[in-house]
């Protein structure tokens, strides 16, 4: 069963009096437990297509499923286009528009963010008065009441939840390191505590934009043998949707969409090596 759908998706950027097409008709799936990419070079819509998987760009035409819930079901795409009223002028001022949703959308977008969807960053952004523990769990503390942003862990006792967060230390190799603070670690470390953060809400996909962009070449193996191990592991069964130019991840997924100009050029299905580095050595 796909945990991403994506049927005819259309962006549209507007540029002054000219509008940029950034992606053309995509449609692929996403299978749970994949180690997935979506891969081309600068330019091609593959950081656009991770950020409407996250629900963070609104797509101008197409449907978007995840985990089995329509993301954008009763509203019309090509009129979420508008002028905010607050930004009306005058005919000579300029005129700044930005994308709307209605509130339903807009709660169910929120609560997909939460509950199925974690974030690894290039730049890290964790938070830098906060140890390794804190920044972990700090998604948690942000449960609201609506049921659609609920989480599993939501439900756990405090108990629980520390033994949980415990638990993703060990298992990004952090424990010794749990009252350490950002600026005291290495940047291999801090993107070991950003992926420990996508993972304690038990989202089932994990998005990831160029993730050892910052990273040297010893770290970025080490993080990418890290999610591979997690991408395996049983008790997590998590997606991992990787954008990326870095042929090295490429040869590390099981499905690489390949993007140019905004088009799928292939959609390909294959055996993922478990060693970054292997494509660079070839």
């Amino acid at each position: 069963m796909s945990v991403v759908t994506f049927e005819n998706v259309r962006k549209v950027y507007p540029l002054g009096k000219q509008q940029v097409i950034a992606v053309k008709g995509a449609s692929f799936g996403i299978e749970k437990g994949e180690f997935a990419a979506i891969s081309g070079p600068s330019g091609s819509g593959k950081s656009t297509i991770l950020n409407m998987i996250g629900l963070i760009d609104l797509p101008s035409a197409g449907s978007i499923v995840i985990d089995g819930t329509n993301v954008y079901e009763g509203i019309n795409l090509d009129e979420s286009q508008a002028t905010d009223s607050r930004w009306a002028a005058d005919s000579d001022k300029k005129k700044k528009t930005r994308t709307t949703v209605p509130a339903k959308v807009d709660k169910r977008i929120t609560g997909l963010r939460r509950s199925h969807l974690g974030f690894i960053f290039q730049n890290f952004n964790l938070i830098p008065v906060l140890n390794v523990y804190e920044n972990i769990e700090f998604p948690l503390l942000l449960a609201g009441k609506d049921p659609a942003s609920k989480s599993p862990v939501d439900d756990f006792t405090k108990a629980q939840r520390e033994e949980w967060i415990n638990f993703l230390m060990e298992k990004v190799g952090l424990t010794d390191w749990k009252l350490h603070k950002p600026a005291e670690m290495s940047g291999g470390q801090r993107q070991r505590v950003a992926i420990a953060r996508a993972l304690v809400t038990k989202a089932p996909v994990i998005l990831a934009d160029e993730p050892t962009a910052n990273l040297d070449s010893k770290n970025s193996e080490q993080i990418l043998s890290l999610m591979k191990t997690l991408n395996k592991d049983k008790d997590l069964q998590t997606t991992f949707i990787f954008s990326t130019h870095d042929a090295r991840i490429v040869a590390m997924c099981d499905h690489v969409i390949h993007l140019l100009d905004g088009e799928i050029t292939s959609d390909e299905h294959k055996e993922g090596s478990d060693v970054y580095g292997k494509a660079e050595e070839q």
